[in-house]
């Protein structure tokens, strides 16, 4: 594999910078990095919007009301953070097929979004099954 001019953040770096973050996070306000009660909450703002009914009777929401609350800026904040991260290492790049995936499993959209759902969908799934 030849080696880019720019082989983007060191991991180790970036690791120990994670945990830093994660202790001072976990002191500074009680909790830890987590964020999928957010979806619970954007999949009950989408009930609430389009079956108010259903969503008053399911008492799970009554949990997880939708508000814009610390995970929710948690995930606007990884994703800002993300987007300037790849772009102060110059490693920024649009595309919808990564050129991996392109090379194992083709180019074809359709399967990797496919693949990216159920991904998705499975880690979900396990998050909440760990309680969050």
């Amino acid at each position: 594999m030849e080696k880019r001019a720019n082989d983007g953040w060191n991991p180790y770096l970036a690791g120990a910078l994670t945990g830093l973050l994660i202790v001072a996070s976990a002191y500074a306000t009680g909790n830890f990095f987590g964020a999928s009660g957010s979806f619970v909450r954007a999949a009950g703002t989408v009930e609430r919007a389009i079956g108010p009914g259903h969503f008053a009777g399911v008492t799970y929401f009554a949990r997880y009301l939708p508000r814009l609350d610390w995970q929710g800026f948690f995930l606007i904040g990884v994703t800002l953070g993300s987007l300037a991260a790849a772009l102060v290492s110059r490693d920024f790049a649009w595309g919808d097929v990564p050129a991996m995936w392109a090379s194992r499993f083709g180019p074809g959209r359709p399967l990797r979004a496919a693949a990216a759902f159920a991904g998705g969908f499975v880690m979900l799934v396990g998050a909440r099954i760990a309680g969050g």
